[in-house]
């Protein structure tokens, strides 16, 4: 019986880092599109159509059904907080992206892993394993390769995207702790609909007119993000914050080669080791996965 139950808890760990890295090559996908976007439309339009959009899909599914679940659901309170968690992360970001290179930006944001297994230990009170905490290092080593960045010094943009990192980490880390609470229509639900009201109230001033093939990347926007936001909070009920960290790193790995699709960039040698060794990060955590799996059969 216990291990049956063992192998349970398997199958749902690799279910879980299945989806989320779909989730992270489909943000990447979205983040491609947001990029075309935003040369003629502002981020808070493109973040208001995409919550309009994946609000209008919850919908369809779920009815009005979903709607009564979403006002009555015990988890409003940490949604909303998670809300102001991400928005603030956002605007730290991109006020430190006005005085730091791409480089040195992705270099420190993708510290935010390193800090969820952190938090998860902290705040889940999650069991780390060493192999893990190895994952997450040999990952962020990747990315620090890739982007090949400059010496930084303890500048006030440098200490914004340190910010910016942290309020990530702690949005995931609260996911967590919210995504086995509620089902995941609900979260999507309650998500969007403060990130609408959030993103809604600057286009009293911003909004701009898009035409029919901005209009066809705006829900294509919404799309990528509704499917993505599910496979994460689907994700994160199945598999430990810890396991599933070092495959945010992904993101870099899909980022260069959206580039080179789109606009003809052809990454630097060290690029490829950096992806190398982001790979390398997820595929030490399926190993070890692996290896446990055997070893439940063998008990």
């Amino acid at each position: 019986m216990a291990s049956a139950v063992a192998l349970d808890a398997r199958e749902n760990i690799y279910a879980g880092i299945l989806l989320t890295g779909v989730a992270y090559l489909l943000f990447s996908m979205q983040d491609a599109a947001i990029k075309l976007l935003v040369a003629s439309l502002t981020v808070w339009q493109v973040l208001f159509f995409r919550s309009a959009v994946i609000l209008g899909g919850c919908v369809l599914i779920g009815g009005h059904k979903v709607l009564a679940a979403s006002a009555r659901s015990p988890i409003v309170k940490p949604m909303l907080l998670r809300s102001f968690l991400i928005l603030a992360a956002w605007l730290c970001f991109y006020s430190a992206a006005r005085y730091l290179q791409l480089a040195e930006l992705t270099t420190i944001y993708f510290a935010a892993p390193v800090i969820i297994t952190i938090l998860s230990i902290v705040i889940l009170g999650e069991q780390v394993p060493l192999i893990r905490w190895l994952a997450v290092l040999l990952g962020f080593a990747g990315v620090f390769i890739a982007c090949d960045p400059a010496t930084f010094g303890i500048t006030l943009p440098v200490a914004m995207v340190l910010m910016a990192a942290f309020l990530w980490a702690l949005s995931i880390v609260l996911m967590r702790k919210i995504a086995l609470q509620e089902q995941t229509l609900v979260q999507l639900v309650l998500n969007n609909a403060f990130f609408l009201v959030i993103a809604g109230t600057p286009l009293l001033v911003l909004w701009q007119m898009p035409d029919w093939k901005q209009t066809l990347l705006l829900v294509g926007v919404g799309v990528l993000g509704g499917i993505a936001q599910f496979a994460l909070f689907e994700g994160m009920k199945r598999a430990p914050v810890s396991v599933i960290a070092p495959f945010e790193y992904t993101s870099l790995v899909w980022a260069f080669g959206l580039g080179f699709a789109i606009w003809g960039d052809i990454p630097r040698r060290e690029v490829f080791l950096g992806a190398a060794l982001i790979i390398g990060a997820g595929l030490v955590i399926i190993a070890a996965e692996h290896f446990r799996r055997k070893t439940a059969r063998l008990q």
